[in-house]
């Protein structure tokens, strides 16, 4: 491309710097003055430079410089195209004359723009004073003419300096000063500002106090900031500009920046939340056919700071608000562009909010590079701000969804809190008004004593402003903007409905079954049933139910959404209609998600109806959105789980226990088959009511509060992050201190209980036998607990962690437990009996005798001190006990409960988050936890599950 030429090409794709597309700008101003400034043609007839350097003027022509020195002028209209004081840039406009002249082309390459995360090099061209020249060839004529060469300036910049005014300092190399003592750098002003091809700037100024050595420009990604909507919009249509900041190509790009370890555990992190919301993403459907168009706008609610702390501005300086209003793809330019990094996003129920959020983290991940914060959703509901920090609670919530950042960092803190200590973490804090309100006031000054975090909260906008405004001890939340959902109307969710159903093509144009009441709306909207209708629809969520119900379900017919007499009653209607409808369908993919070998179990409507319902009520009791498999048995008494543990833990040990005294029996003494069958009953029966009643009372005592949280350990041989040796230590004390008591108990209920009832089989092994049991037994036991202890490591940050991969853990964790009890009671008591000479009872030792005592050893070991122990201690064993036998075997809940909850995840009834699952909406929680007291409400008020209970309030995420 040349001047010459006009730089015409036929390329369209993006191009960088090109030394023939710079331009010197002369101006000629209203009083007749003169003066210079640098530009680059962004397009086929503009040109891009600085405001301050057209202001006021009445003539401007733009000279190009081509490689080999060949000067053409070219007029511009003297009125910018564009222009913008704050930000100090214009958009000239090539005078059409001059495109006779084939001075310019119709079409050049788009220019690519970008923001600079880190310290880069630069490059500018442009045509400072220090450049001013004498054309020799006029002087031999006897004529002096001075004109101003190009300089191509080299230098670096960084995003850090001039942060508060939000401009670029670019450090070249600084020429000579000036005779006149005026600033060398005179006409630079509009030279666009370049790194790796990107345009970053334009220069704007230079201050002296700087030194010679300082450019500073205009940054692009303030522009952001600076510019409203509709000034981006229309710089987006003139030179190409991306809409949204969040498009700026980062630099240094991600390949060139400091390469961070695959471990990282940031980076590891960002991978692990990138993956589970993005699949959650498609699991909604959120873009089928397209996102439902959310708008948002500056709240008008007495519910912010001052804007002078938002925008973090000096003393004294005047503050303006913000222009934060947008739609969906916009949050993150947004956010992006309040300095305090602080935002507040208010919604009613079902306006959209978690939708919102998802957006928000999906677009982040998007534009993250390697360094930057991890956004991660924090459901607010399960925080008690007066029994747990915001630090300690979130770093709670990070290990329980990330267990392998329970792993231990330096200086003794986990990895969760040394990523929380350092800024790592961009918290998203969904649902503030899922707190209880009499804690509102805790939580805002528990945030407010963060000022410096920065982050993003959702909440319902009148809890919210009672939570600010209600006491003379309230507060807004410090240096956070707010910005407030707005409602849909009939043309944001017309066009999505339709494109939603089925056509019905009948030899005219295409129609659905919404055309009847779309068209009702749009013509009589004040009429009571569609103002009825249109106040439903207004919310994400309802409009995302009725398009389950009426578009993905066959035979439906929404006109039947007109003959509703008010909005509640619709709203009920449609609440109450969706189990049934997605229930209705039967999956495209009939195998299961995370198990493909297994095929898909499908579920009536009603039962679904009525488990669902069970765990809404479980979930309303507990007052919390978060379903935990590990809490599922929590909603019985605690004397039902005291029976339910006591019992299968009495069996886990009196089973093996009395079978394998059969063969010992049998083998080691003379005693006949009756004799061994009912000895072996009785210790059946004694051994496991005792070691039922120790179990069921202790796990009663031990499980006054909270159930047990899962292990986010898993066993490894070998590699891993070990424990340190005090904790070993510990545990082995522990596991002795347990094996002691245990054995003394079963020896003297075998020496003075079952002895004198006639059936002392005579291996006991007299006093020696009674001491060295309890020692065998709280060794055993002990160093059981230290293998254990030592085996456990944290989850790697590879495993991708679910609800379903969580419990799976821990329940190899329980397996591999009870293989260490075994091994560990069995061996030594094998080869004890089996090597010893002489005889036990009536039976020379020998190796038949020692492995029939091993495997008796390890077998009761393994089920009475390993299995009891999980059923009674650990979050698997009460999971079994209570969630896969007692409550499916009284009907609360399905046999394969986690098949079930994994269906409901791909219906969309449930959502994951992170290690738990979450009704799609509070709302469809509420109803189905009232649904379901309702129609046991007739059962006895003191059954754990059935009694009444008040309801969850309504929390405020979305479809």
């Amino acid at each position: 491309m040349s001047a010459a030429d006009g730089g015409a090409t036929e390329a369209s794709e993006p191009d960088g710097f090109d030394v023939r597309r710079v331009v010197q700008v002369l101006v000629i101003g209203r009083g007749g003055e003169r003066w210079r400034g640098s530009g680059y043609r962004v397009s086929g007839n503009t040109v891009l430079t600085a405001a301050h350097v057209v202001r006021d003027a009445i003539s401007v022509t733009l000279r190009f410089l081509t490689e080999d020195g060949v000067v053409t002028d070219v007029p511009a209209e003297p009125d910018p195209l564009w222009e913008d004081s704050g930000v100090d840039i214009a958009v000239l406009k090539i005078a059409q004359d001059a495109g006779s002249r084939g001075m310019y082309a119709l079409e050049v390459p788009p220019v690519r723009f970008g923001r600079i995360t880190q310290p880069v090099d630069c490059e500018s061209l442009g045509f400072p004073k220090f450049k001013l020249r004498i054309d020799i060839a006029s002087s031999e004529l006897n004529r002096t003419t001075r004109y101003r060469d190009s300089h191509h300036a080299l230098g670096s910049t960084t995003p850090w300096a001039d942060l508060r005014k939000g401009t670029l300092e670019i450090s070249v190399s600084a020429p000579g000063a000036d005779p006149e003592g005026r600033s060398p750098w005179e006409g630079m002003s509009g030279a666009a500002v370049w790194s790796s091809g990107y345009l970053i700037g334009v220069v704007s100024l230079h201050h002296a106090t700087d030194g010679p050595g300082r450019l500073t420009a205009s940054r692009v990604q303030r522009w952001y900031k600076s510019l409203s909507r509709d000034q981006i919009d229309e710089l987006s249509e003139l030179i190409g500009l991306p809409t949204r900041a969040a498009h700026l190509t980062r630099l240094p790009p991600p390949s060139a920046q400091l390469q961070l370890a695959d471990d990282d555990p940031a980076e590891a992190l960002a991978r692990e939340v990138s993956r589970q919301w993005r699949k959650e993403e498609e699991q909604r459907r959120v873009h089928d056919p397209f996102p439902l168009p959310l708008r948002f706008r500056c709240t008008d609610r007495n519910v912010f700071d001052h804007w002078a702390n938002i925008r973090k501005l000096p003393r004294g300086a005047a503050a303006h608000p913000l222009p934060l209003d947008g739609e969906l793809d916009q949050i993150v330019e947004a956010y992006l562009s309040v300095p305090s990094s602080r935002l507040v996003v208010l919604g009613e129920a079902g306006a959209g909010k978690s939708i919102l959020t998802l957006r928000f983290l999906v677009d982040w991940l998007d534009a993250r590079v390697p360094g930057d914060r991890v956004p991660v959703i924090f459901g607010l509901g399960s925080w008690d701000p007066a029994a747990t920090s915001l630090r300690d609670w979130m770093c709670a919530q990070l290990v329980r969804d990330h267990p392998f950042l329970a792993a231990p960092a330096a200086h003794g803190r986990s990895l969760a809190r040394a990523l929380l200590d350092t800024g790592k973490i961009l918290p998203v804090l969904d649902g503030f008004d899922e707190i209880p309100s009499g804690l509102h006031g805790k939580a805002l000054e528990a945030l407010n004593k963060a000022t410096t975090m920065p982050l993003l909260l959702t909440s319902r906008p009148d809890e919210y402003s009672r939570a600010v405004n209600d006491s003379k001890e309230s507060d807004v939340l410090t240096a956070a903007a707010v910005i407030e959902l707005e409602g849909l109307t009939v043309e944001d969710y017309g066009d999505y409905l339709t494109r939603a159903s089925r056509p019905v093509r009948g030899g005219g144009p295409d129609s659905t079954v919404w055309d009847t009441v779309l068209a009702r709306l749009r013509e009589t909207p004040f009429t009571p049933c569609t103002a009825n209708l249109a106040e439903v629809l207004s919310t994400p969520l309802m409009v995302s139910l009725a398009r389950t119900i009426y578009s993905d379900a066959p035979g439906q017919d929404p006109r039947e959404l007109l003959d509703f007499p008010t909005p509640e009653a619709l709203q009920k209607h449609l609440l109450a209609a969706f189990i049934p409808a997605v229930y209705k369908l039967v999956p495209t993919d009939d195998r299961d998600a995370d198990r493909p070998h297994r095929r898909r179990r499908h579920w009536t409507p009603e039962h679904a109806q009525h488990w669902l319902g069970y765990l809404a009520a479980h979930l309303a009791e507990l007052r919390t959105h978060d379903l935990a498999w590990w809490q599922l048995g929590t909603a019985v008494s605690r004397s039902t789980r005291m029976l339910v543990v006591g019992f299968l833990a009495g069996m886990a040990l009196g089973v093996p226990t009395g079978i394998g005294n059969l063969p010992v029996d049998l083998v080691g003494t003379t005693h006949p088959l009756g004799f061994a069958i009912v000895r072996g009953l009785l210790v059946w029966l004694l051994h496991g009511l005792v070691a039922g009643l120790v179990f069921g009372l202790v796990y009663g005592f031990a499980r006054k509060g909270p159930a047990s949280e899962p292990s986010t350990l898993h066993i490894q041989l070998f590699g891993g992050i070990r424990r340190n040796a005090a904790e070993i230590v510990r545990r082995f004390v522990l596991g002795f201190a347990f094996g002691v008591p245990a054995a003394v108990a079963l020896e003297l209920l075998d020496r003075f209980v079952i002895g004198p009832l006639g059936f002392d089989d005579g291996l006991s092994g007299g006093l020696q036998g009674a001491l060295l049991f309890p020692a065998e037994l709280g060794l055993g036991a002990g160093v059981a607990f230290a293998i254990m202890a030592w085996l456990e490591t944290p989850i790697d940050t590879t495993s991708a962690i679910s609800a379903s991969d969580l419990l799976r853990t821990n329940r190899k964790n329980a397996f591999v437990y009870m293989l260490v009890w075994l091994l560990v009671l069995g061996l030594p008591a094998g080869i004890a009996i089996g090597g010893a000479p002489g005889y036990l009872g009536e039976f020379a030792t020998g190796p038949v005798l020692g492995l029939l005592a091993g495997l008796t050893f390890g077998i009761e070991g393994a089920f009475g001190g390993g299995l009891g122990y999980g059923l009674s201690f650990t979050a698997w064993g009460q999971w079994v006990a209570l969630s896969r036998i007692w409550l499916p075997l009284t009907g609360r809940l399905p046999w394969a409960v986690v098949a079930f909850l994994d269906d409901a995840h791909e219906r969309g009834v449930l959502r994951r988050a992170g290690a738990v699952y979450q009704f799609r909406h509070a709302q469809l929680e509420a109803h189905l936890a009232h649904t379901f007291q309702a129609h046991h409400a007739s059962r006895r008020p003191s059954s754990p599950i059935m009694a009444e209970r008040e309801p969850l309030a309504t929390g405020s995420t979305s479809p």
